[in-house]
């Protein structure tokens, strides 16, 4: 018999796959429980509403996420970077060349946040881990001020995934357009 924390776990992991192949609009607690292979009422026990469903769903997205992205920054090291390992960790940002519904899930569910500010909160903590990576990455590069570029930075990235995911262009695309616009900051001056 599942434990209900895997049970708990099926769900979320259900509804960040149907956020990402159909949309928040097709999230119904039938589909839920079909896609984790739980029974109906294994949905509503857990989740009383849809809210809490979305917001455990973007909360367990944030906190991979923030493990993830918190992992790369603290590889950063002391050292500077040059622009070929910056490349790599860019490209790592970028996940590779298919977009599958784990990588769409999350405009979804962004995008769903500026809609109920009771998700803002998810939302920004996931954005803080993304900017601290940006201000590492930009750091390690030599960039001046790089804690007021990183926002800048980390918008241009999802821009670029936003791109990729809307036209299919290739994570190179991403890696060339961080990469033109670091020969263009000047270098810091220690």
């Amino acid at each position: 018999m599942p434990h209900a924390s895997d049970t708990r776990q099926s769900i979320i992991d259900a509804v960040l796959r149907i956020i990402g192949q159909d949309g928040i609009a097709a999230v119904t607690n039938r589909l839920i429980a079909k896609e984790a292979g739980v029974s109906l009422g294994s949905v509503t026990y857990h989740f009383a509403t849809q809210h809490e469903l979305l917001r455990e769903s973007l909360l367990h997205f944030v906190a991979e996420e923030t493990r993830h992205f918190t992992a790369l920054a603290d590889a950063c090291t002391d050292e500077p970077f040059d622009i070929g390992q910056a490349a790599e960790v860019v490209a790592q940002v970028a996940g590779g060349n298919a977009f599958d519904s784990r990588h769409i899930a999350p405009f979804e569910l962004y995008v769903q946040a500026g809609r109920d500010e009771r998700l803002r909160a998810a939302a920004a903590e996931c954005f803080a881990a993304y900017d601290l990576l940006a201000t590492r990455i930009l750091t390690q590069l030599g960039v001046p001020d790089p804690e007021r570029l990183a926002g800048a930075a980390v918008a241009l990235v999802f821009g670029q995934q936003l791109r990729r995911l809307a036209t299919g262009a290739p994570a190179e695309d991403l890696v060339d357009t961080l990469l033109i616009l670091t020969r263009f900051a000047p270098p810091q001056v220690s």
